[in-house]
């Protein structure tokens, strides 16, 4: 699953497959069975609200095929729906007796009622955007609205196997129409509150709805999927013809809609950056700075502790470029220039893009040879690399994952944005493999995904900072287990990512509590960090219209090494660092109860 999508979409998804779990729930104390019994109530709510996310974790097949037919919707009406049920929910989860369940259900207890407070907190406070388990206030921007995921969703997530496979897709492509039009309305009604997106997101947004509409319909990646899908699988029809038609008729012409929306936008929109110029801006932001990081963290401790990491790590990366011999200008001065390298560069052409993607793929066979000295339980599902589809490589992130499907219909993706091999010197990824995918994202979600005592309720849970603090960590992980013993310059692309995470820190709170300029974060960011203005000005673009959720990488870290270290203080000599990752068995979690939890079970 992608995790642009991961975080709003698994609020939905956190109860998913849960039925198979509660035959065994059942035969614990009343106290659990009762909880077993809202949860699956829970599930069959929350997963009828979403087909998109049961196609996601393959649970759209036999007596749940007409999932596979739909797609979500996006209307204002259906997300205060959905707001009153949580709201229901969570005042029924409250009025369970915890005291008297077992360990286990007192755990699930905690994750699910944390999760309720979440999605209900925002929602009952703010009137736009989307409150629903995490904050994205603007409803159409380059990373946000149907037409910016839907296309790779069907391509990469609708598995076609079989007619009626086929016949779904034609069916989710009459509904992307309808969810286009549906979104378009949802931001005419924001337009109400004075919420829309900045005129340099309309802008990204506007360029990338134009790369999906002027093109014939056939050379869409709504066709051409469908096309080159049946074909492999030898299903016989017009395909081609039959989504053409859809495509031309329905598809173009909600986008036009959209496009008019959106440019009309553009004439109106403002230049500032941050979320504080919304209604209640200020306070917008410091509940998704809170949801983002799962913690109590003020924005100006999160400004501070930024500025105070960045002087850290700019210290560490300054002694090992001087023993390099690059001693001239700051840090982020040296860098840049250790970026233009061109014995770092690939070439950026297609033949460059293929072999920097042979190049992960050699870093993540050599990292999962050396995963036994770190972890005793290794994930099953495969991994893929991937380019950013390039239709949305102008606003998407620079990389990202998407889970395999539970049933194993479908491995996992390891997505990485090559519009400019130039964003990417050698030096720099491997720390960002090992982020995405092992030991990193894609170890941790798989683990969580596979584990076979734990319920569906935990293995997918929405905790953005328990999932990027681990993926950070991942990074850290592997110079531990000597990655890099012999390369000063690939430690040195490790502790720029660190870096660079820390920069965030600063950036995000920079622009929503400090009122940056979009050019002022840039400029920052290239300064501290040395990466390119290109990849960094997509970065500072997405916290525009995501914002809090950059914070949640650093501080979720921080959060794993102090949960490892009290470890360590706790057990002595005793500590096994494979034992200790077994945590990962419990899926996702808010910070602190993670922590409590790596207390508790260090202590036996």
């Amino acid at each position: 699953m992608d995790r642009r999508q991961f975080i709003g979409w698994a609020g939905l998804a956190l109860l998913v497959g849960m039925m198979p779990r509660l035959a065994q729930a059942a035969a614990g104390n009343p106290a659990d069975r009762q909880l077993a019994a809202m949860v699956e109530d829970l599930f069959r709510k929350q997963i009828d609200r979403s087909p998109e996310t049961a196609t996601s974790l393959g649970l759209d097949k036999g007596e749940h095929a007409a999932r596979k037919t739909r797609l979500d919707i996006y209307t204002k009406a259906d997300q205060a729906r959905s707001l009153a049920e949580d709201k229901l929910s969570l005042a029924a989860l409250r009025k369970l007796d915890r005291a008297a369940m077992s360990p286990g259900a007192q755990l699930n207890y905690d994750v699910v009622v944390y999760m309720y407070d979440q999605r209900t907190k925002g929602g009952a406070k703010y009137s736009y955007g989307s409150t629903g388990g995490y904050f994205a206030p603007y409803a159409i921007s380059q990373l946000s609205g149907p037409y910016s995921f839907i296309p790779d969703f069907l391509d990469s997530q609708h598995v076609i196997e079989t007619r009626a496979d086929a016949d779904a897709y034609l069916a989710r492509l009459h509904e992307f129409a309808r969810v286009l039009d549906e979104s378009t309305r949802f931001q005419q009604d924001d337009v109400r509150f004075g919420v829309f997106a900045p005129d340099f997101c309309l802008d990204l947004a506007l360029g990338q709805l134009r790369a999906l509409r002027d093109q014939p319909a056939a050379g869409t990646v709504l066709v051409e999927s469908i096309v080159r899908r049946t074909g492999e699988k030898n299903i016989a029809g017009d395909w081609g013809a039959e989504a053409g038609k859809i495509v031309a008729a329905e598809v173009f012409p909600a986008l036009d809609r959209q496009i008019a929306l959106v440019a009309g936008l553009r004439k109106a929109a403002v230049h500032d950056a941050g979320c504080w110029r919304l209604p209640k801006g200020d306070e917008y932001y410091a509940d998704a700075l809170m949801n983002a990081t799962t913690t109590t963290l003020s924005p100006e401790e999160v400004h501070r502790m930024g500025l105070e990491q960045v002087a850290e790590i700019s210290g560490q990366i300054d002694a090992i470029l001087r023993t390099q011999g690059m001693t001239k200008g700051s840090v982020g001065e040296r860098l840049t220039a250790l970026n233009n390298d061109p014995k770092q560069l690939f070439a950026n052409t297609d033949a460059g893009r293929a072999e920097l993607i042979d190049y992960i793929n050699g870093l993540v066979k050599a990292m999962d040879a050396k995963l036994p000295q770190a972890f005793a339980t290794l994930p099953k599902a495969p991994l893929e690399v991937k380019r950013v589809p390039p239709f949305i490589q102008d606003g998407a992130p620079n990389g990202y994952y998407n889970s395999a499907a539970l049933d194993g219909s479908r491995g996992a993706i390891y997505y990485i944005n090559l519009k400019d091999t130039a964003d990417w010197p050698r030096y720099g990824l491997p720390s960002l493999t090992y982020h995405e995918g092992t030991p990193g994202h894609h170890l941790q979600i798989s683990l969580a995904q596979e584990a076979k005592d734990l319920p569906m309720l935990r293995k997918i849970a929405p905790f953005g900072a328990y999932v990027e603090g681990w993926a950070l960590y991942a990074e850290q992980l592997a110079d531990e287990m000597g990655v890099y013993a012999g390369d000063p310059i690939g430690r040195v692309g490790f502790l720029q990512s660190f870096l660079f995470r820390a920069v965030r820190l600063v950036t995000d709170t920079g622009i929503h509590y400090k009122r940056w300029s979009r050019e002022q974060a840039t400029d920052y960011m290239v300064a501290a960090s040395g990466f390119a203005r290109p990849r960094t000005q997509r970065e500072v673009d997405r916290y525009c219209v995501w914002p809090g959720q950059a914070c949640s990488y650093k501080v979720g870290h921080m959060s794993w090494i102090k949960a490892r270290e009290k470890a360590k203080a706790i057990q002595g000599a005793k500590f096994d660092l494979r034992q200790f990752h077994q945590v990962l068995l419990e899926g996702a979690l808010p910070l602190t109860i993670l922590e409590q939890l790596v207390e508790a079970r260090a202590r036996g």
